[in-house]
C-alpha cells in the first residue's frame, strides 16, 4: 500500500484579523506517486490548502492554526519552508511570476545556483530538465520571447531541477489554448509516470485534468465536499451545490442514463462503449 506523501488531519485555519476559518475540519491525503485534482469554486479554500502545504501558512501568514499538515512525513509547522521548498516544487498560475533571469537556461539554473551547486552539475541538471520537457532548443532564448505555453515548461524545469518529490501546479492551463493545455496535461501525466512524483493539481477545467487523477478532493466553504476516485465523484448529482460546472461528457452521460454502478466513462472510447452496449448498436 502506497504512503500518503501529503496529509491534511483535522485542518483548520483562520487568517489573522479574521473571524471566519478560510479551512476548517479538512481530513484528506495524497498517496505517493499519484495525481490528486483540487477542485472548488473561488472562496472554497483552495489557495489556503496550498499555502498549507508549501509551509507559507504558517510561517509567512500568520493566523489560528489548527491540526495538522504532514509533507512526506515532515509536520509543516515544525518544518521551515526553505525545507519544505527542497520536496515541493510549485508552479505557479501565471508562468511569468517565476521567471525573471535573461536566458531559459539560466532560469532553470537559478535555483541550484543558489543552494552552491558545482557549475558542471548545474550544467547537467538543466540539460537534463530541458530534454525531459522538450524544450532543449530554447536553451538560449530570452523567456520574453516565449509563448504561455513554452513559458509554463520553463517554469516547471526550474521546479525539476531541485528534484522534488511532489509537484503543486495552481490552475497551469488557465492561460493557455486548448490545445496546449491538453499538452500541458499530457505533459504532468508523463512526469508522475516516469518520474513517479506526486502531483497535486488546482484545475477548474475539469474535463482537461479529470480523466489522469487518481483523486479529486471537492471544497466548498472550507470544507471537504467530496473526495474519491473522480469516475464516482463526477457521478454524484448534487456537485452544483459546490459551484462546479460538470464536464460536459459527464453531463451527456447522465442526460442519456449511462452512468453505470455510480460511476461515469471519463474519455471518449469509455463513453462510446457504453452507449453502443446500452442500445446495442
Amino acid at each position: 500500500m502506497s504512503r500518503a506523501t501529503v496529509e491534511f488531519r483535522d485542518f483548520s485555519f483562520t487568517y489573522a484579523g479574521m473571524k471566519i476559518p478560510a479551512v476548517r475540519g479538512i481530513n484528506f491525503s495524497v498517496e505517493e506517486g499519484s495525481i490528486a485534482l483540487l477542485a472548488g469554486a473561488s472562496g472554497s479554500g483552495k489557495s489556503t490548502i496550498l499555502r498549507s502545504i508549501n509551509g507559507l501558512i504558517p510561517h509567512i501568514y500568520p493566523g489560528e492554526y489548527k491540526g495538522d499538515v504532514f509533507v512526506d512525513g515532515q509536520s509543516v509547522i515544525e518544518t521551515e519552508t526553505f525545507e519544505l521548498a527542497r520536496k515541493i516544487g510549485f508552479l505557479f498560475q501565471n508562468p511569468e511570476n517565476q521567471i525573471f533571469m535573461f536566458t531559459v537556461e539560466r532560469d532553470v539554473a537559478f535555483g541550484l545556483e543558489n543552494l552552491g551547486y558545482e557549475p558542471k552539475e548545474i550544467k547537467k541538471k538543466v540539460e537534463w530538465a530541458l530534454k525531459l520537457l522538450g524544450i532543449s532548443d530554447l536553451a538560449k532564448r530570452s523567456p520574453s520571447e516565449l509563448s504561455d505555453g513554452q513559458k509554463q515548461r520553463v517554469a516547471l524545469a526550474g521546479s525539476l531541477v531541485m528534484d522534488p518529490k511532489i509537484i503543486v501546479l495552481d490552475e497551469p492551463t488557465s492561460l493557455l489554448d486548448p490545445k496546449t493545455a491538453q499538452e500541458v496535461v499530457h505533459l504532468v501525466e508523463d512526469l508522475k509516470r516516469t518520474l513517479g512524483l506526486t502531483v497535486i493539481l488546482v484545475e477548474h477545467r475539469l474535463e482537461l485534468v479529470s480523466a489522469i487523477a487518481d483523486k479529486i478532493i471537492i471544497l466548498n466553504k472550507g470544507e471537504v465536499f467530496a473526495e474519491g476516485k473522480p469516475d464516482q465523484i463526477l457521478a454524484k448529482d448534487n456537485l452544483h451545490e459546490a459551484g462546479l460546472s460538470i464536464p460536459p461528457i459527464i453531463e451527456l452521460q447522465k442526460r442519456l442514463g449511462l452512468v453505470d454502478s455510480d460511476a461515469v466513462a471519463m474519455d471518449v472510447d469509455d463513453f462510446l462503449q457504453r452507449f453502443v452496449q446500452k442500445w446495442q448498436l
